[in-house]
């Protein structure tokens, strides 16, 4: 990757947000403000190796963007007005809060975070604003979205243009909150950053597993979420189980980019003081009395973390923790990983038998992880024939190369020798 690549590339992973979120202020326009962002970074693609690379590739992208938008109303009778009016009143920084760079009376002093609660609207569903935001400020792509929330990529599609067309019909305003209306989008923006980790931490599609830019953004925003709401367990839960989850990063896959499963992993490599520290901040959650899913998904991540081999792993209470978890936050894919867990502490037969009942319900249809599982605890049960078509279902499903990889090489264990 050239200069120029580079720049852009971290010109999007600085600066897409605050672009977009510029546009959507002076436009009012979710739509026109993605294509016109996207607009700004192929120009820049474009010009950049010409002109060189500004000292301030946000205002640059941003300025190009908005006046791409302007020209764009300019072009539409209907926008004539709301063109002046962009061209006038759009701020040079990008979206402000009228508070300056604390925050203002928000009291988010993080722009990125402060972003994100203006995105989580409550006049739109949980799933609507989660996924929005996922869209329109991180920079997910719809296909990585729909597979977050095991949907159809056409589905996710049509749910987003629907927030849209609300947010556009209702005339809700692109406002950063004040800081007493910041508890009714907390649950928002808790699953934001708690899907933005998860895509990278175990990427749901291309060549790499683990997308660390991600993993370190989603982390930094929740350490920030935490100092802003010291007394909210949950944001405390999802902070520590992040931090327990990339004390394991590293480890995950080995020199040649192959997925290396928990039991193999080098557990020298883990980061022991990273560990440490997502075990007090649990503790600390959990000393407040309100116990929810973020606290129980760290407490069972704590449980992995902190056994000095895999035999000391205490799978019957990672069983009975994802029991309590399926009762805070009822899923199928909870009760898939109650599913392994129960066959770690019990034998792969018990583990069958509740992935069947999984199966029977006609959830997570897919879902590559549940043939995938199905597969393991079959090959376990040295079933070999069921194993290998079990295998070759998860590999029709699943889209990520490394995971890929990995089923391929277990269907490989599984088939006849030639």
């Amino acid at each position: 990757m050239d200069d120029v690549e580079a720049a852009v590339a971290g010109a999007f992973r600085d600066e897409w947000g605050r672009v977009v979120a510029t546009l959507i202020r002076t436009t009012g326009d979710w739509d026109l403000a993605e294509e016109c962002a996207q607009d700004a970074f192929a120009r820049a693609l474009a010009h950049w190796p010409r002109a060189g690379i500004p000292d301030n590739p946000g205002a640059w992208l941003t300025t190009t963007a908005r006046h791409r938008a302007v020209d764009r109303l300019r072009r539409e009778a209907v926008g004539a007005a709301k063109a002046r009016e962009a061209a006038v009143t759009a701020p040079p920084g990008g979206l402000t809060d009228g508070g300056g760079g604390d925050g203002g009376d928000s009291g988010i002093g993080d722009e990125r975070l402060r972003l994100i609660f203006t995105c989580c609207h409550p006049a739109l569903s949980l799933e609507a604003r989660v996924a929005l935001t996922l869209r329109t400020l991180a920079g997910l792509t719809t296909a990585e979205i729909a597979r977050a929330f095991l949907v159809p990529e056409a589905t996710m599609a049509q749910r987003l243009v629907r927030a849209k067309r609300k947010i556009r019909n209702a005339a809700i305003p692109y406002r950063v909150p004040p800081a007493h209306l910041l508890p009714d989008r907390t649950s928002a923006v808790l699953a934001v950053l708690y899907l933005l980790f998860n895509e990278g931490y175990a990427a749901s599609s291309g060549a790499d597993l683990v997308r660390s830019g991600l993993c370190a953004e989603a982390l930094r925003l929740a350490s920030t979420m935490a100092e802003l709401m010291p007394d909210e367990p949950e944001a405390l839960g999802l902070l520590a189980l992040m931090m327990l989850h990339d004390a394991r990063r590293t480890s995950r896959v080995d020199a040649a980019g192959d997925l290396v499963p928990l039991d193999e992993q080098d557990r020298s490599r883990w980061d022991a003081t990273g560990i440490e520290r997502g075990v007090a901040v649990l503790e600390s959650a959990l000393r407040r009395g309100e116990h929810g899913p973020y606290q129980v998904q760290a407490a069972i991540a704590a449980c992995h973390a902190t056994a000095p081999d895999p035999a000391a792993t205490d799978w019957g209470q990672i069983a009975r923790l994802y029991r309590e978890l399926g009762r805070l936050a009822p899923s199928p894919v909870v009760e898939l990983n109650r599913a392994v867990a129960v066959a770690m502490a019990d034998g792969p037969a018990a583990g069958l038998a509740l992935v069947e009942r999984i199966e029977s319900s006609g959830a997570l249809g897919h879902y590559h992880l549940l043939p995938a599982t199905r597969a393991d605890l079959l090959r376990r049960l040295d079933r070999r024939d069921e194993a290998a078509a079990a295998y070759r279902r998860a590999l029709a499903m699943a889209v990520g190369e490394t995971e890929r990889r990995y089923l391929e090489r277990r269907l490989a264990e599984v088939l006849p020798a030639p």
